[in-house]
């Protein structure tokens, strides 16, 4: 027996297939299909860049956020050997992650060396966030949250850059006066 939609419908109910697996791809995900223009003959070959990430990921944001900025900036090797020497349960999946982006390099982007690429953006993001029940004692209940979080990653061909030199608080402060200054008051002589 078919169930149908309501009246003026042509499809069955049982023909509608509504699974996670139909989702789009993601907005991160679509940046590898930027094409480039062609470069002329004199300028230097442009380094390849590969967006991965992974969703739904049962951890904290937060959590991950600490392993996310530490190793932001690294080349993918030593990124993956700090993760390896990490004890929490989000290296493991950002290592999952590096790996898996890091074979994507080589077989779809026309990466030659595996280990020349270097981690430009880390970031993490909210994922769907589910409430349970947990019951206590004497028919009393809690609400539960159950967290979950998703992963970016893009790397880039070539070594990493240098760092940034800390900068001081002179610096800093001359950074805001000069942003003060450039603000236009509106309605105003």
């Amino acid at each position: 027996p078919c169930r149908w939609l309501p009246a003026g419908s042509l499809f069955p109910l049982s023909c509608i297939h509504t699974s996670t697996s139909l989702q789009k791809i993601g907005k991160w995900e679509k940046k590898n299909r930027i094409v480039y223009p062609p470069q002329l003959p004199g300028e230097p070959r442009r380094p390849a860049e590969i967006y991965h990430c992974r969703r739904e990921i049962k951890y904290s944001k937060d959590k991950m956020w600490y392993l996310a900025k530490l190793i932001k900036g690294m080349s993918i090797d030593q990124a993956l050997a700090q993760l390896e020497f990490s004890d929490k349960k989000g290296a493991k999946v950002i290592k999952e992650v590096l790996l898996e982006a890091q074979e994507m390099a080589v077989r779809k982007h026309n990466v030659e060396f595996k280990s020349n690429l270097h981690i430009a953006e880390s970031q993490t993001g909210r994922g769907r966030y589910v409430k349970r029940l947990r019951c206590h004692g004497k028919g009393m209940f809690g609400m539960m949250k159950i967290s979950r979080c998703h992963y970016f990653v893009k790397l880039v061909e070539g070594p990493p850059p240098p760092p940034e030199p800390p900068r001081t608080g002179f610096d800093q402060a001359k950074e805001y006066v000069q942003q003060l200054r450039n603000r236009t008051l509106v309605h105003t002589l």
